[in-house]
């Protein structure tokens, strides 16, 4: 079936609007994924937000947190809900507790760790989205958060390497 250009305008505009309704995720409904210490609860998805942003839970242990890393394509923000996590930003250390907020822009070299003694939790959002792709490809999903993650550290670390240029990070 052929369309003229108006009726392919409309198509995608109606498109458009289908991806960028009203969301309600309700709690625990969202995927979750082991990351290498962390657990990453996905709240809403590029797919959700027309290609927008992607948005995350992150619950990371005592000692939790990624590898100095740079995103080349998104804007990463952090609103911290509880417990407290120092950033490294390029060559300065920031401690932030609930209720603070950060923003890093692309190109920006920075790492969050989790130096409490207990679980800390923090939303991050990605602008735009697309690397949720990443967490899918590289991360083991978690059916049950209340298990035991797998030891998997070596495993999830090679493939945050390998597949890292596909998705416009590098890690340090």
């Amino acid at each position: 079936m052929k369309f003229n250009k108006k009726e392919l305008t409309l198509l995608l505009k109606i498109n458009n609007m289908e991806k960028n309704q009203i969301l309600h995720r309700v709690s625990g409904e969202g995927a979750s994924y082991w990351g290498p210490g962390d657990i990453y609860t996905f709240l809403i998805t590029g797919a959700e937000s027309g290609g927008q942003f992607f948005s995350m839970l992150a619950a990371v242990p005592p000692g939790g947190g990624p590898p100095p890393h740079i995103h080349y394509n998104e804007t990463e923000t952090f609103y911290v809900l509880e417990g407290e996590f120092t950033f490294t930003l390029v060559d300065k250390k920031v401690t932030a507790k609930a209720g603070d907020f950060l923003s890093v822009p692309p190109n920006t070299v920075h790492c969050f760790k989790n130096e409490s003694d207990v679980f800390s939790r923090m939303i991050l959002t990605f602008t735009p989205s697309g690397i949720e792709k990443f967490f899918e490809e590289t991360l083991e999903r978690a059916y049950d958060i209340t298990g035991v993650q797998p030891d998997n550290i070596d495993e999830v670390v090679a493939k945050y390497i390998e597949a890292a240029p596909r998705y416009g990070l590098k890690f340090i």
